[in-house]
């Protein structure tokens, strides 16, 4: 077996998982068998070299959670650690008698030459490091790690409803909603996992001292009692062996420390540690250049080591001269990248056809301050958002949606912007382009200061607050989404809301194309053969007005295929198609759950909207208006119990009443399914929740239940 095969079986075996086993037991083996002075060498430097292989991964991670195993890591080589010294301080204490090379060469090299064999200066110098790993990077690291994980945590409900936000918007799909979400959950544990591996680290730095007073006081007694040693020379040996000792357990320590301090004191980025520095101390040309003048005052006060502090004056001079000239040339390129010359006619033209421009079938007009919303050249988020709006809703409805043309409107106020549908004004509302607006979902925890409004697409109270009280807003438990997500998710809201208004003839014709190319026998016999155009158009519109998805184009073209030769009526055939989409919708309403809570009418009552619905007219013409309100309060009441239970609210009718009634809760109780008995699919259950109607209201009494 050659060294490629023998390194490929042992990274096998250890993904296999026993790696971790087989370390621990080597940690034992370390604090039980005794090691010899060679195998001490070897595990102090890879001690040495593990500390620095950490440091450098945490220094080039790009984020905390790209290195989310540092906390087992550093248990890990924090236990190593102990363990090596344990087994030092065993062979220190019987062999420190033969001299200062009884532990290995590292412990006596660190003894020797790192503090000139002086025990003195080593009692200094390892007093120095421990104070400077126990008292500020132990203690610092500590608490940042402590805030940390109770802010991640505080805020871990308010970037849940960011992302579902963002997802409802169409901004994110739902893989990346689900990678979202997982980031969220990994970086509260992260620094819930930190909180605590911090505390290891603090233990690590205890013990140091104590052990190395046990090496000191243990070496002296058995150096002088056991094997005969005057005290100077056993001062020597173990002082020199344990400062050694020490020092070599302490450097490592102090590097683990530090990588502990920057790993929870660092932010997310794109950039390494290095360009994100090097990038955000020195864009200011002004902040070195004020520090080249003063180190270049201090340099020509008599007395001072002026060349050093010139020199080093005219370096920074020189090097916030060259950063200010290179924004200078960054910002020319941009400006004339945006300023493009632009040739201008001053001819007169006639006026022809292409004058008279359509109505806009989706249209955005914005005030002059919300410009920037919208304008690419300078990085405008909003266009790209109304894609992803498009494209969600798209997915979902189930037919193309159209662009949104976008225009600025100087009649509107200078944070307005305006919503239309075929040129009708349908939404308008205010936003600040330069703030984030912080949503109450029900249940926050605090105020933030702000201008206090309203979400425009749920009508949720909520406050448009500065840019840096971001964290602050999501900690208390806001949702906090920036001005253009504000846009897009109200475009989102009226769209779905009024989705029946964006099909047309064009659009229903593609659908048709669409599925010929699967189903070319069905659409020829549906269109025109039992059907118009605008006939399927219509059952179309009525179906999406419902807010039930025209996407299963095959099941509603059979439907129609099937009852068109026997009626031309939108209305029966909307009836028809729905029945046919039933498993559809109340998989929609009820999810996979094998019973269907519902609503039910008394029979009576019921009789009642039968009799007046065939006496009157498909509007109810004959049925009693006091009747009608009273079984609407009913109705909503139900509602909200359906509500407050987290049910969903279905009111379970006869076919020939529920288009009426599916009408008149439509936009009064939007969340009130209203379905039909043969619309309900036979594999589920139906459980009547609640009834309305136990007495007739037509006789003058009220409706109750």
């Amino acid at each position: 077996m050659n060294g490629n095969d023998l390194m490929t079986t042992l990274r096998q075996q250890i993904s296999n998982g026993l790696g971790a086993p087989l370390m621990m037991i080597l940690m034992l083996a370390m604090m039980v068998v005794p090691l010899p002075p060679m195998a001490l060498d070897v595990l102090f430097t890879f001690n040495i070299a593990l500390s620095l292989v950490v440091m450098m991964v945490v220094i080039n991670a790009l984020r905390p959670l790209d290195f989310g195993m540092f906390p087992t890591v550093l248990l890990v080589a924090t236990l190593m650690r102990l363990a090596l010294n344990v087994a030092s301080t065993r062979v220190v204490l019987m062999e420190g008698h033969t001299g200062t090379a009884a532990a290995g060469k590292v412990i006596e090299s660190f003894g020797e030459f790192v503090i000139g064999g002086n025990y003195a200066v080593g009692l200094v110098v390892f007093s120095i490091l421990v104070i400077i790993n126990f008292v500020v990077v132990t203690k610092g690291a500590g608490r940042v790690s402590e805030v940390s994980a109770r802010f991640t945590l505080d805020a871990m409900p308010g970037k849940q409803m960011a992302i579902d936000a963002d997802l409802n918007a169409g901004l994110i799909t739902q893989d990346e909603a689900r990678i979202r979400r997982a980031d969220v959950t990994n970086e509260a544990d992260f620094y819930g996992s930190m909180d605590g591996a911090s505390k290891f680290v603090r233990g690590d730095a205890i013990a140091g001292i104590l052990i190395l007073f046990i090496n000191i006081f243990g070496g002296l007694g058995i150096g002088m009692g056991q094997h005969g040693l005057d005290f100077a020379t056993a001062i020597h040996n173990y002082t020199l062996l344990t400062i050694g000792d020490g020092l070599v357990a302490q450097i490592p320590s102090l590097v683990l420390s530090t990588a502990t301090a920057i790993i929870v004191t660092r932010v997310s980025s794109s950039q390494n540690m290095g360009n994100e520095m090097f990038k955000q101390m020195l864009s200011r040309p002004s902040a070195l250049g004020v520090t080249a003048g003063i180190i270049g005052m201090l340099g020509l006060i008599p007395g001072m080591p002026n060349v050093v502090f010139l020199t080093l004056a005219g370096i920074g001079g020189y090097g916030a001269w060259w950063l200010s000239q290179r924004q200078q040339q960054q910002a020319l390129a941009d400006e004339q990248a945006v300023e493009a010359p632009k040739a201008v006619s001053n001819e007169p033209r006639d006026l022809n056809w292409d004058d008279v421009g359509p109505v806009d079938i989706i249209g955005l007009e914005v005030g002059y301050r919300l410009i920037p919303l919208v304008d690419r050249s300078r990085g405008g988020p909003l266009m790209d958002r109304i894609k992803g709006v498009r494209k969600k809703l798209s997915q979902e409805l189930g037919f193309l949606v159209q662009p949104v043309h976008i225009r600025d409107n100087l009649d509107l106020a200078p944070n307005a912007y305006r919503i239309a549908l075929l040129g009708v004004p349908v939404g308008e509302a205010e936003v600040y382009p330069d703030r984030e607006m912080a949503i109450n979902p029900g249940q926050v925890y605090g105020t933030v200061p702000g201008i206090k409004t309203q979400d425009p697409a749920f009508g949720l109270e909520a406050i448009w607050i500065e840019s840096d009280q971001h964290d602050n807003a999501q900690s208390m438990g806001y949702t906090v989404v920036d001005a253009s997500t504000v846009v897009a998710t109200h475009l989102s809201s009226l769209l779905q809301e009024h989705a029946n208004e964006l099909l047309g003839h064009e659009e229903v014709q593609q659908l048709l194309e669409t599925l010929k190319k699967s189903q070319p026998k069905l659409v020829e016999d549906l269109v025109p053969k039992v059907l118009s155009l605008g006939v399927v158009v219509k059952v179309l519109q009525n179906l999406l007005g419902e807010r039930i998805p025209i996407r299963d184009m095959r099941t509603i073209a059979e439907a129609l295929a099937e009852h068109g030769s026997r009626t031309q009526d939108a209305g029966n055939l909307t009836a028809a198609a729905r029945v046919a989409l039933g498993r559809s919708i109340v998989q929609h309403i009820n999810g996979m759950a094998p019973e269907l809570p519902v609503i039910a009418l008394e029979p009576a009552l019921e009789q009642i909207l039968l009799q007046s619905l065939q006496g009157g007219s498909e509007g109810g013409a004959g049925f009693e208006p006091g009747l009608a309100d009273q079984m609407h309060r009913a109705l909503s009441e139900r509602t909200q119990q359906q509500e407050m239970q987290g049910k969903p609210a279905v009111l379970l009718v006869a076919p020939p009443i529920r288009q009426w009634l599916a009408r008149l809760v439509r936009h009064s109780i939007p969340a009130l399914h209203v379905l039909a008995y043969n619309e309900v699919p036979d594999n589920k259950q139906i459980k009547v929740v609640s009834t309305v109607g136990q007495r007739l209201p037509g006789l003058g009494q009220a409706v109750t239940a």
